[in-house]
């Protein structure tokens, strides 16, 4: 099937092609169902790492050391899809540099567990998004909230047994249509999280800011003696009491039952302050 591949801002295409990635690994239930969903859009390939790479953000590893492999591997209603020994950013800069044919946009998740405020800089599902955008490839990360992990006492097997896969997927469906028929001049790197409900029962959606105050955040840690071994510490971490937060932010938004949508800006420099002691100190260099 032939491809336009100019680039995706404002051009119209007969074909889009989607890398579908996750951090979650290649048998995560919530890339199966994001992959088949992304299916309406266009043609899908699928890379996404061999094993959990949760909290990757957007590191790409030591490749000197790591000698990354890569698997054809059999996917449910995808005939391309891959498997790579490294992160999704990995994926996405193997995929951007022509390993896996030309790709037009990056789609990453569904991950269980809301990727809002802090968690933004340290997620590997929105690292993949971040690292096709540095080449010119739109993305969008989709996540969707867990509730009652860790600070209710629940183990993770049984906080995601109940995770609406398919509502998260149909709502990327229509986000990324509407991203689509945008036909924005820079690539844009999309922010997707929504609450573990059926559709029908959210309360709507926000355009949000990124917060910066966690919902429940960890206030200390204590390192406590190893059962098993007396030379190592385990780390136990304390949690602090909830705080409610508005739906203008995309955390306050998903718990409020609401999707958020956030475009996610570039890192750029900025302007340092014009009394600044560093020019002064780095003259004296020179």
């Amino acid at each position: 099937m032939p491809y336009i591949h100019m680039s995706p801002l404002g051009a119209t295409f007969d074909t889009v092609r989607i890398l579908v990635t996750n951090d979650d690994g290649i048998e995560s239930e919530g890339l199966h169902v994001l992959a088949s969903a992304m299916t309406a859009h266009g043609d899908v390939v699928v890379v996404a790492p061999d094993s959990e790479y949760s909290g990757a953000g957007a590191a790409i590893g030591p490749l000197h050391i790591m000698d990354p492999q890569v698997h054809k591997v059999r996917f449910e209603g995808i005939a391309d899809a891959w498997a790579v020994s490294g992160a999704p950013a990995l994926c996405v800069m193997f995929a951007r540099l022509g390993a896996f044919g030309p790709v037009d946009l990056v789609v990453s998740g569904i991950n269980p567990g809301a990727n809002v405020g802090r968690s933004v800089y340290h997620s590997g599902t929105v690292g993949a998004v971040l690292t096709g955008r540095n080449g010119n490839i739109p993305g969008l990360a989709v996540s969707q909230a867990v509730d009652g992990f860790g600070v209710e006492g629940q183990g993770w097997e049984d906080a995601i047994a109940d995770q609406k896969w398919h509502s998260a997927a149909e709502i990327a469906s229509v986000v990324l249509g509407g991203l689509l028929a945008d036909h924005q001049r820079e690539a844009w790197a999309v922010n997707l999280n929504v609450p573990n409900l059926e559709v029908s029962e959210m309360k709507g959606w926000r355009f949000t800011e990124v917060g910066i105050e966690p919902l429940r955040s960890i206030t200390s840690v204590n390192l406590e003696p190893h059962p098993d071994n007396t030379e190592a510490f385990r780390v136990a971490m304390n949690w602090g009491d909830a705080v409610d937060l508005p739906i203008e932010i995309d955390t306050g938004a998903v718990v409020h039952d609401r999707i958020s949508v956030s475009f996610l800006s570039r890192i750029v420099a900025e302007t340092p302050p014009v009394d600044s002691k560093l020019a002064t100190c780095l003259d004296g260099l020179f």
